[in-house]
């Protein structure tokens, strides 16, 4: 699986740049083959290295390299992995360019600082997207993107095309930022990983991603295909990403003004006010957040006395601990401290603690639950728990054809395993609240468009 990097420098000031005497052949062991890298021939007054990639099946079989699995499959033996561009490759390019992508150069460093016209071509990379996911990624950061379709059996056309482009990526900028977004991108343009994705993987894919991956429009999918689609970690990743400044995941832009200029809409911003007016004004004071994440309602909902016991809950334990840090719950007084807990646990599982207080919220959660689990959620929260008050927002996906960015048929976040419209989100909160014995209403969320309603639908139920 060979990829090129050229540029308009001199062979001599690439090898600089990379760390690499470009007069010979540089050899790596990894832990599933072989990676070598060599001068290849370019135009005048440019240069151009290769990265060729020997994967070797029978390591990665041997657990060496790839998830590996307990019952034999032929899959194992028989697969793209030595020929396609995947997330081995990115783990050569950390570890044979790994000095280059700091962006350190001892002899040069103001040759690696400055932006130059470079360009990487990726052979056989499996686009499960295609072309136009593939422009998706790499325009917004500069690029001119060509693409090249691959067939699956080149002997036999009437197989028709595969999934595996030869993607020519061109633009201005520095080698160490090129090569950032190639060990991020390779691998979601795949959407798998092979080998095991923890909580580490976050720490890479913000350390990689520093300085661009905030304010990319494709960061929601990123997070999610980077980290083997565990919403658990990629809401983690998503959440510090916004504390470094980028727009939330699902954000919005308001209609051209009487200027013409968009503003970013924070719709997250919008859900947390709309749910603390709410829960002032139906006068609750003790106040269940099931899903908080990182503590963004809770946060919220701290500096008003009013709210006298506040519990969140959450079934991924790195999101409680991200929730606690934001909170600075170990540096507040005992008193405060009293007021607010956070507690792991899961909404399809009936829990004691979650009984006898005044409002629960469950703030754009209900979609990351499979329908087939609705009715258990259900009995937990309006049956067992049952609160005074329950407040429920969630995507209305009528409104998703005013993301420019979102391709048809295309959910918001890769993790939903739904979104309603809001006639099917009405009969759903009515049902619920005949079946329960509560009142219900609907609210709109966020600027609301006359023919396909607001970005965000909520539910108020009273028993």
């Amino acid at each position: 699986m060979p990829l090129t990097l050229g540029g308009a420098v001199s062979q001599t000031d690439l090898g600089y740049l990379l760390h690499k005497n470009p007069s010979r052949i540089h050899s790596f062991e990894m832990p599933f083959g072989m990676a070598r890298v060599f001068q290849i021939d370019a135009p005048a007054n440019q240069s151009a290295v290769a990265l060729l990639l020997d994967v070797d099946p029978v390591e990665l079989v041997r657990g060496r390299g790839e998830k590996s699995s307990s019952s034999f499959s032929l899959r194992q033996y028989v697969n793209d992995r030595p020929y396609a561009a995947t997330s081995f490759l990115s783990v050569a390019l950390a570890r044979v360019f790994g000095t280059a992508m700091s962006g350190r150069s001892k002899e040069r460093q103001e040759l690696a600082d400055s932006p130059r016209e470079f360009s990487a071509a990726i052979v056989a990379a499996p686009c499960r997207g295609g072309v136009d996911f593939a422009k998706r990624l790499f325009e917004p950061l500069g690029y001119h993107v060509e693409a090249e379709r691959h067939p699956l059996d080149e002997q036999f056309p009437e197989w028709g095309e595969g999934p595996y482009y030869t993607l020519r990526l061109s633009g201005r900028l520095r080698l160490r930022e090129l090569l950032a977004h190639l060990y991020v991108l390779i691998p979601v343009l795949d959407a798998e990983k092979h080998y095991w994705v923890g909580e580490s993987e976050v720490e890479k894919l913000l350390r990689k991603g520093e300085g661009w991956l905030a304010k990319h429009p494709e960061k929601d999918a990123i997070a999610h295909r980077y980290l083997a689609r565990q919403y658990s970690l990629a809401r983690v990743a998503l959440s510090r990403l916004e504390d470094d400044g980028a727009e939330p995941l699902d954000e919005l832009s308001q209609p051209n003004t009487e200027s013409g200029i968009e503003r970013p809409l924070k719709l997250w911003e919008q859900r947390i006010e709309s749910v603390l007016s709410m829960l002032k004004s139906l006068n609750a004071v003790t106040i269940l957040d099931l899903g908080c994440g990182e503590g963004k309602l809770i946060k919220a909902l701290m500096p008003d006395r009013a709210f006298q016991s506040i519990l969140g809950m959450d079934v991924s334990s790195r999101a409680l601990e991200r929730a606690a840090d934001r909170l600075r719950l170990d540096q507040l007084a005992t008193s405060q401290r009293e007021r607010v807990r956070l507690i792991q646990g899961s909404l399809l599982y009936r829990d004691k603690r979650l009984e006898g207080f005044d409002a629960a919220t469950v703030i754009e959660v209900i979609e990351h639950l499979d329908t087939a689990r609705l009715a258990a959620f259900e009995r937990v929260v309006f049956e067992q728990a049952r609160p005074r008050h329950v407040i429920i927002t969630t995507p209305n996906i009528e409104y998703n054809v005013c993301f420019e960015t979102l391709p048809p048929g295309v959910f918001r976040h890769d993790d939903h395993r739904f979104e309603w419209t809001r006639d099917e989100f009405r009969s759903w909160a009515e049902g619920v609240a005949r079946r329960y014995g509560y009142s219900s209403r609907l609210l709109a969320v966020g600027l609301e468009d006359p023919v396909v309603g607001p970005p965000t639908q909520m539910g108020v139920f009273t028993s």
